[in-house]
């Protein structure tokens, strides 16, 4: 029936695509690019300003820092990679974490409100240029190419007819299919978070100001669904980049991994 038979005045249009390609906020620089590289200034300036006065009994803020540096230390990448093999891993790991869960964390701070990873573009390219070729080449340079390409593509222990059907799907897994879906879980969660959250607050707004007056007290129950959604938004943010460096640690260990 559509809002617009219920409307005083202008017709509600819900957001959609479209309301997350942004203008240029000066030539070709995007408010998504700019964010990129707030992001990085931010943890930069964390981890620096928590490191810069080392105790042996920690405050606050160094507490925190090393809080994040543990749980990605020791949560993340030693149990996905293996006590063994993580120690070189683990600066990137964090930042992985870091920076995800930054750029997610975006999507709910007031004024900025615009998760970077809802453009598919840069979980993407992380995954592709980053966490893709360390994955391969880590193995590569733990079992040589042979070796490597043998372990991935021929699984010990199967008969060598199945080889016929496995050894393709493993090709498209490993090598394509890993870094794209990857990157789409991320992306799929902002995008769908933050476009969730557009639908009930100007939806709540629209009630508010455009709607006949016997309906404009339904605009209360649309701004503290978006309240609500607000909350659980900021817990997927949070899960959400934990996920993307718990898989890339993954993909790492099981390169690494002696056996398939």
């Amino acid at each position: 029936m559509g809002m617009s038979l219920l409307a005083e005045g202008g017709e509600f249009k819900p957001p959609g695509v479209g309301d997350f390609f942004l203008p240029p906020i000066f030539g070709s620089v995007t408010k998504p690019m700019v964010l990129v590289v707030l992001s990085i200034i931010i943890i930069a300036a964390f981890f620096l300003l928590a490191s810069r006065n080392l105790k042996l009994v920690p405050g606050k803020f160094q507490f925190l820092a090393e809080g994040v540096y543990d749980f990605s230390r020791n949560s993340i990448t030693r149990e996905q990679i293996g006590a063994k093999d993580f120690r070189p891993y683990v600066p990137l790991i964090l930042a992985l974490f870091t920076f995800t869960l930054v750029n997610n964390i975006f999507g709910i701070i007031p004024i900025i409100q615009f998760p970077t990873f809802s453009h598919i573009g840069f979980p993407l390219a992380l995954s592709i240029l980053v966490i893709y070729p360390v994955y391969h080449i880590s193995g590569i340079r733990k079992h040589g190419l042979g070796g490597y390409l043998k372990k991935e593509l021929f699984p010990p222990g199967i008969p060598k007819p199945i080889y016929f059907l496995l050894t393709p799907i493993e090709i498209f897994t490993k090598f394509l299919m890993n870094p794209i879906t990857l990157a789409i879980r991320v992306f799929a969660a902002m995008f769908a978070g933050h476009l969730i959250l557009l639908v009930f607050t100007l939806g709540g707004e629209f009630l508010l100001v455009e709607a006949s007056g016997w309906l404009k007290p339904a605009s209360i129950f649309a701004f503290a669904f978006a309240i609500a959604m607000t909350f659980l938004e900021a817990f997927i943010q949070v899960i959400q980049a934990y996920i993307f460096a718990l898989l890339a640690a993954g993909y790492i260990g099981t390169a690494l991994a002696a056996e398939h």
